[in-house]
C-alpha cells in the first residue's frame, strides 16, 4: 500500500462493527499515550529530547508522507500528549512507568474483545504499519464528520 486511501480502506475493513469503533475511540488513544508515557520516562536522551520525542518525531515524518493536513492534526495531538506526559512524569517520576504499562494491557484487552467481536484479526497481524494508522484513522475519521478535507480520496469512502 502506497497511500493514504489504500491505509485507511483496509484499516476500516475489519473495524464495521459498532462496538468494536467504539473500542478503538477509546482505545488505540489510550495506547498510544501509553507508549508515549513510557518512552518519556526511558533514561534517554536529556530534557525534552528524549525517546519518547525522538519516536514522536518519526511517527510525524510518517504521517506527514501520507497526508500533511492530518499530520498537522497529529503534530496538535502530539504536542498536547506530550505536554501531559511530562507535567505526569514530573509528578510521578518512575510510577509512571508501571502506570503506562497497566493502561497499555488493559487497552490492548478492550482491542482484543473488539476484534473478538468484528470476527476479524487486528490489521497490524498483516503489517505493523497498521499500529501507526489506528491513530490516523481515528483523525480521519474525526476530520471528515467536520468536513475537514484530509487528502483522502473521496471515492475511498
Amino acid at each position: 500500500m502506497t497511500n493514504l486511501s489504500q491505509w485507511l480502506d483496509e484499516y476500516s475493513a475489519s473495524h464495521r462493527n459498532p462496538t468494536n469503533k467504539l473500542l478503538h475511540w477509546i482505545c488505540v488513544p489510550l495506547i498510544a499515550f501509553s507508549i508515549g508515557a513510557a518512552l518519556k520516562v526511558a533514561p534517554i536522551g536529556y530534557g525534552h529530547i528524549n525517546l519518547a520525542t525522538i519516536v514522536g518525531a518519526c511517527a510525524l515524518l510518517y504521517y506527514f508522507r501520507l497526508s500533511w493536513r492530518l499530520a498537522l492534526g497529529m503534530t496538535v495531538i502530539f504536542l498536547l500528549a506530550y505536554w501531559l506526559i511530562a507535567a505526569l512524569h514530573a509528578a510521578l517520576g518512575v510510577e509512571l512507568l508501571w502506570l503506562s504499562v497497566a493502561v497499555f494491557v488493559l487497552a490492548w484487552v478492550g482491542q482484543f474483545i473488539g476484534h473478538h467481536l468484528e470476527r476479524a484479526r487486528p490489521s497490524f497481524f498483516k503489517d505493523l504499519q497498521f499500529l501507526l494508522i489506528g491513530p490516523l484513522w481515528l483523525l480521519d475519521a474525526a476530520y471528515r464528520s467536520m468536513s475537514i478535507p484530509t487528502g483522502r480520496s473521496v471515492a475511498a469512502h
